[in-house]
């Protein structure tokens, strides 16, 4: 028995292949699925079968692109309802893989569908060996049960019996392999690593300390971070069946005055992908900025909407490639095409462009001492908020500023900031969409108001894990 796990940044997402010495099972897969028939190539094993823990709210998955190329079966929830060819599981089925016995489990609460695989390798012993639990249990934490307007309460009652009542149960050295890591709005307070063991999860998991029913329930339905937009869109997309990517339109190079005239259209929108200090420095009229080395593939899924064409601004083909797939992820699949030549054909050819201006941390400080200081507003999350801020900054999600941006004087001069960058560049393109003339992006966001000794150590940036955010997908609450 092998498993292997893959892991892909920004949404923190886990799936796996669970192999014997011909044949293999592939949980929970992403949309790109080439990366599960090179690691099947590599161990020598043919993908027979396909497992769905429950219909994904964060990503669109690979399920139906798999079973094309490789000819097998999925195997998903019965009480999911799914459209495509499938066999529907329910409490009590099993089945094998080679000498493993893969056992279904019901356990609701993160989704009312949601099923979990328990694994006995028994060339070895009946024991259970492995979890495979979806978004029902993570490491150091659970899955959230409010994602269903209306059914928090019930959800959380489930969960709560899934953990306490079946999941609690398996031996302490069964192995937990959860679909989501650190990263993830599935949940709210995952560890860094990425599997765990049943024993060790009930001495340390927050959420196997409440045995009372009510103390969890309100536990899981208190200060949940909000949802992004395009969690219902991917689960209903998992739900009907994706789209197989080969059928997607092609993406090609448009010329820049071809592109300055689709830009115009009231159904497409023009995405620009590169780093903040980039799109501030020029970019297309009225585009929208989320720079790709931030959380690009959730905030893409939560600003865009679904139901317009989108043209790319990026860098070169491979970043524009790169943009796409990530866009794929979350279900944004009406990408027309990307300016051909980037920004530099763009101006060569002599149109116009706007700018950001990109103020430092020292130049704000200095502005904010000036007799009329401008509007700061802090677009992160209000837990972030919460934490430390500057003095004065109102706190505006960025998500929130597409309705909330009544709010703010379009004639004030107005700075936004979060936590690098990455963010308030996307809060400056909104307003800028909105006819707002003066606005600048506080480069290096809280991470250089600390830097530079203004202010307290960001919580989130210090972390360990969290890497260099100006070039990968960093966890929840960075940018």
């Amino acid at each position: 028995m092998i498993v292997q796990q893959f892991f892909v940044k920004g949404i923190a997402h886990s799936s796996y292949i669970l192999a014997g010495k011909e044949s293999c099972a592939v949980i929970d897969p992403r949309r790109d699925t080439e990366i599960y028939l090179e690691a099947a190539g590599a161990l020598g094993v043919k993908v027979t079968h396909i497992l769905e823990t429950h219909l994904h709210a964060d990503f669109v998955s690979g399920h139906l692109d798999l079973a094309e190329v490789t000819g097998a079966k999925i195997y998903a929830p019965k009480a999911g309802n799914c459209e495509f060819e499938h066999v529907g599981l329910v409490e009590g089925d099993s089945f094998e893989l080679e000498d493993m016995v893969i056992k279904v489990l019901e356990t609701p609460g993160h989704t009312p569908e949601h099923i979990s695989y328990v694994v006995s390798d028994t060339s070895r012993g009946p024991d259970p060996v492995a979890l495979f639990c979806g978004d029902t249990l993570f490491v150091g934490d659970v899955g959230r049960p409010d994602l269903f307007p209306g059914r928090a309460r019930e959800l959380a009652a489930k969960l709560h019996d899934s953990l306490y009542q079946k999941l609690l149960y398996l031996p302490d050295s069964c192995e937990v392999y959860p679909a989501h890591g650190a990263g993830s709005l599935c949940g709210r307070n995952m560890g860094v690593k990425r599997t765990s063991t049943i024993g060790y999860e009930k001495k340390y998991n927050y959420a196997l300390q409440m045995p009372d029913r009510e103390e969890f329930i309100k536990a899981l339905t208190t200060d949940m971070p909000e949802a992004p937009d395009h969690f219902s869109r991917c689960s209903a997309v998992n739900r009907e069946g994706p789209v197989l990517l080969k059928e997607l339109p092609f993406m090609r190079a448009v010329p820049p005055q071809e592109f300055l005239e689709l830009s115009g259209r009231h159904d497409t929108l023009v995405l620009d992908t590169r780093c903040y200090e980039g799109f501030g420095g020029e970019h297309v009229p009225g585009s929208c900025s989320i720079d790709i080395g931030g959380n690009f593939g959730t905030f893409a899924g939560w600003l865009l909407p679904s139901d317009k064409k989108i043209l790319l601004v990026s860098y070169n083909e491979a970043h524009t490639r790169k943009a796409a797939c990530w866009l794929h992820r979350v279900g944004l699949d009406r990408i027309f095409g990307y300016l051909d030549g980037g920004m530099f054909a763009w101006v060569t050819a002599g149109l116009s462009t706007e700018h950001v201006p990109q103020l430092s941390i020292p130049e704000l400080y200095a502005r904010v001492l000036k007799d009329k200081p401008p509007v700061i507003v802090d677009v992160r999350a209000s837990s972030e908020y919460e934490k430390f801020h500057m003095e004065n900054a109102l706190n505006i999600p960025v998500q929130d500023l597409r309705t909330r941006y009544t709010e703010l004087d379009p004639e004030a001069e107005t700075v936004l900031i979060c936590s690098t960058g990455h963010r308030s560049s996307m809060g400056c393109s909104i307003l800028k969409q909105h006819g707002f003339k003066k606005v600048c992006n506080a480069a290096g966001g809280m991470t250089g108001v600390n830097a530079a000794g203004f202010g307290p150590e960001c919580p989130m940036c210090s972390l360990s894990w969290a890497g260099d955010l100006g070039k990968n997908p960093g966890p929840v609450g960075s940018d």
